[in-house]
């Protein structure tokens, strides 16, 4: 699952951000100064941080310009009304990876942070995160398909699908996928992770002879292709 970092005094657009986020699949902290931001940043290793320029506090370039001090590589997106060519190299300047100004549309938003992710996976050497063993995720079309049929998934089951795609056929553990798909707070003591990977089983493997979704006794669940045996 990405996490993502918004750092927006604006409850409005907070809220708009956030909401269309949380609805690609994306887990979604809020942080409405600068102190706060650097604070989060600093404790939780976030896949993007979207950065207005005028808050609370110290302002977004300094936000930047210590995070990456820090030697934090978290993807940075400045978000601001601040767009002259002077601002935007100040920010770029700053350790950002991109600029955009507000106002602006959400699906040009959604593109640029997935293009950061695409060149930042490419960088480690990842490149086909969202496909594997049929299964195809497309988070622009916010489609999900396995060998070419489509599947209708809740945002939390996205999450946890695509969480299982970035670590297939590793063993995942109830404790990492409740920290990576939900959020730190919530109690690993309920039988939540069970329950969505029924879900989940019930439409991914459910029609197929081919299962990906396999509980491991005593240690946890793996989306591995495992071929049918007649």
């Amino acid at each position: 699952m990405i996490k993502c970092l918004l750092v927006e005094d604006d409850v409005r657009i907070a809220s708009f951000v956030r909401e269309g986020l949380s609805e690609k699949g994306f887990l979604v902290d809020i942080a409405s100064s600068g102190y706060e931001a650097v604070e989060r940043i600093s404790g939780v290793d976030y896949d993007v941080v979207i950065l207005d320029i005028m808050l609370p506090g110290i302002d977004g370039y300094e936000v930047c310009k210590i995070t990456r001090k820090r030697n934090i590589k978290s993807i940075i997106i400045i978000l601001s009304a601040l767009g002259d060519h002077e601002e935007k190299i100040k920010g770029l300047e700053a350790g950002a990876d991109d600029f955009m100004i507000k106002p602006f549309h959400f699906r040009e938003l959604l593109a640029r942070i997935q293009a950061q992710l695409r060149r930042k996976q490419m960088e480690k050497g990842i490149f086909e995160d969202n496909r594997y063993a049929g299964i195809e995720i497309d988070l622009n079309a916010n489609t999900v398909t396995r060998s070419g049929r489509k599947i209708d998934l809740t945002p939390r089951e996205l999450s946890l699908l695509m969480y299982m795609m970035r670590n297939r056929e590793r063993v995942l553990s109830r404790t990492e996928i409740t920290e990576a798909v939900w959020d730190i707070h919530f109690s690993s003591h309920t039988n939540v992770v069970d329950v969505y990977i029924n879900y989940l089983r019930n439409k991914i493997d459910k029609d197929f002879e081919d299962k990906l979704i396999h509980t491991i006794k005593g240690r946890g669940y793996q989306l591995k292709l495992k071929p049918h045996e007649p």
